[in-house]
């Protein structure tokens, strides 16, 4: 409670994302990144949650950096074009040229993953030429069975690296990261909720925001993660499949002490 209490003195807002996992054009949505299953149009879908009420929009082309294939531009571009909120691109910007092209589509921030690990000076580069404002380090982490342990995914959640988590995460601080997009892979799709010893504990060693993923099924997921030092919070599926709006989760937090931006965007 006491990290929650914190940042409503400081004036901060807990931020409700929705995401938009893309595969050829579509949005889709499986379980600990398997098995994916057809969603519908992102734009339309960008579009509706908006009208919920949601803080911001995160796009992510699971399936670009795998298949080593640019993000489809004309499709971010389209979804730029309806959006008033802030939106974030993922998938298969591999160099500072890519993140440029998609910044100057409409695209507030860009999310790296695969290509920070592979190449980490990138994000110091994005951090000096865009601010790191801009700069969304995407880290997929999934909990081993045998020792408790996280490990770092990359491509999509099919390569396992080496690095420690722990380390991993304070070294994008230091390079320039504005915030860190923690999956919890362990969790994704499985609606058991996110994984909230994880998030606060990365939460309370670093200074910047962390985005919790993976696991949300509910309303009161959310003010989970908050009271346990989240600043922001994303969902796919339970928006997707229509059996919660953003509206529901805010009224939720609302109610639960958690301050929140309720204004809808129409624009």
């Amino acid at each position: 409670m006491s990290e929650l209490i914190k940042k409503n003195e400081q004036g901060l807002k807990s931020r409700v994302i929705v995401c938009l996992d893309v595969a050829h054009g579509r949005v889709v949505k499986g379980v600990n990144f398997k098995g994916l299953q057809d969603m519908g149009d992102p734009v339309e879908l960008a579009i509706r949650y908006q009208e919920q009420g949601a803080d911001e929009i995160v796009f992510l082309d699971i399936k670009a950096t795998l298949e080593q294939r640019a993000n489809a531009l004309e499709t971010v571009t389209r979804v730029a074009e309806n959006l008033s909120i802030p939106f974030t691109v993922g998938g298969g910007l591999n160099t500072y040229t890519d993140v440029a092209q998609f910044l100057n589509a409409g695209a507030d921030k860009v999310a790296l993953n695969s290509a920070a690990v592979k190449n980490p000076e990138l994000i110091d580069q994005i951090a000096k030429g865009f601010g790191s404002q801009c700069v969304v380090v995407a880290v997929d982490l999934n909990q081993e069975v045998s020792n408790g342990d996280y490990r770092v995914y990359i491509n999509g959640g099919n390569t396992s690296t080496e690095l420690d988590a722990m380390q991993w995460l304070a070294e994008v601080e230091k390079r320039g990261a504005g915030e860190v997009l923690l999956t919890a892979m362990h969790r994704d799709g499985t609606g058991l909720g996110f994984d909230n010893e994880l998030m606060g504990k990365v939460s309370k060693q670093l200074g910047i925001q962390v985005i919790a993923s993976g696991g949300a099924c509910k309303p009161g997921h959310f003010t989970e993660t908050f009271l346990s030092g989240s600043d922001a919070a994303l969902a796919a599926g339970m928006f997707h499949r229509g059996e919660f709006t953003v509206d529901q989760v805010k009224q939720e937090l609302l109610n639960n002490g958690v301050a929140v931006r309720i204004e809808k965007q129409n624009d």
